[in-house]
């Protein structure tokens, strides 16, 4: 796929000046003169435009030197992944380290997993990504550490070996190193959950049609009570026993809940679960590509926010949003011209009862009026 374009420095000083909650996750601010990074609606004094830079990912900000913000949170934005879809390797790439495969191994070992050489994946991150795969990788364990943090009673322990570091040492050597403390002052007394497991706050961006995802995750067969959704985790596919559940929260949020026998699994819990509820989802960019076609937009504009319920183990090739599986020679060719979105728009003909026969119709209709 193409080079995601540059960021147009003037115009994410702007949202940052109107704090946008549009781009809140698109990009993130570097303050020079601090050394933080920041998200366009952190409440902290806007600092002056030459004092200002401005990156598409956590990873690139923390690979030129900046730390998260204190008081903005950045492991709490939206749409982490708003980059998705610029390209098939390194979207499969990220879920993968997501999942915790740079935890325990090498880059040359991932590459061989994407079928690429260490060289090329290095490249296609520093092309879409702005960071190297390690960096994207050590960006994880500290926003998911941090989260922890913030959100969890876990120990200091518990927390490292959740967020995947290799030991404490390690841990509190990253944490002094990033933000000149140990990671115990990051933690906020005021925000502990009561009861048992891990619980976390995932966000996503709005619209969201969280009812219709709920229900096409019952219709598969998935346990879903009222607006809550459970799965148990077992040894051979999550590497541990335990349960996960996942209900709304406050709107742009679902709380997660995780019991696990190991901890170590966390990461990999967490991205399976983003992947089922299309977490990464960017509603503004589908509705836009998808509304191009004159057949989708009315039914776009009717359903904002549908999202696909994603599979709890993938081993396709390809992303989640272009996949026509089992679709019919009339709508492949319909829906060539909306990629990267392609298994969106067919959600959206599905639920209007459009099916292969009329766009059969269709396309026999238009032949003769073009004729």
């Amino acid at each position: 796929m193409d080079t995601p374009p540059p960021l147009d420095q003037d115009a994410c000083y702007r949202a940052v000046v109107t704090r946008d909650v549009r781009f809140d996750g698109r990009f993130f601010g570097c303050v020079k003169t601090t050394g933080i990074y920041c998200r366009p609606v952190c409440p902290a004094r806007t600092p002056k435009r030459e004092n200002m830079s401005f990156v598409a990912t956590a990873a690139a900000a923390e690979e030129a030197g900046f730390r998260a913000c204190l008081r903005c949170r950045p492991e709490t934005a939206p749409d982490l992944g708003a980059w998705r879809g610029t390209s098939n390797t390194v979207s499969r790439a990220l879920a993968l380290i997501e999942a915790g495969a740079l935890d325990d191994s090498d880059v040359d070992a991932l590459a061989g997993r994407l079928g690429v050489g260490e060289r090329q994946l290095r490249r296609l991150f520093r092309q879409h990504l702005g960071a190297a795969p390690v960096s994207v990788a050590q960006t994880r364990r500290v926003l998911l550490a941090k989260a922890l943090l913030h959100e969890t009673d876990l120990t200091m322990a518990e927390v490292a070996h959740a967020a995947g570091f290799g030991s404490v040492r390690r841990f509190n050597e990253t944490f002094q190193t990033l933000y000149a403390r140990p990671p115990s002052a990051l933690r906020r007394r005021a925000e502990r959950p009561s009861d048992g497991g891990v619980r976390l706050s995932l966000a996503y961006r709005l619209p969201c049609d969280l009812g219709a995802l709920m229900a096409a995750l019952a219709a598969r067969g998935d346990t879903v009570e009222g607006a809550r959704w459970t799965r148990a985790l077992t040894p051979d596919i999550d590497g541990t026993g335990g349960q996960v559940a996942v209900e709304p929260a406050a709107p742009g949020r679902l709380t997660v809940t995780v019991e696990a026998g190991d901890l170590k699994v966390l990461p990999g819990v967490l991205a399976r679960v983003r992947r089922v509820f299309d977490l990464s989802a960017d509603p503004e960019a589908i509705a836009r590509d998808l509304s191009v076609d004159a057949l989708l937009a009315p039914l776009v504009a009717a359903r904002p926010g549908l999202r696909l319920a994603g599979d709890w183990i993938d081993t396709g090739d390809d992303a989640p949003s272009d996949r026509l599986d089992g679709a019919g020679p009339a709508l492949r060719r319909r829906a060539e011209g909306w990629r990267p979105w392609r298994a969106y728009g067919a959600l959206h003909l599905t639920l209007a009862g459009i099916n292969e026969t009329d766009l059969d119709q269709m396309e026999t209709t238009d032949g003769r009026q073009a004729a």
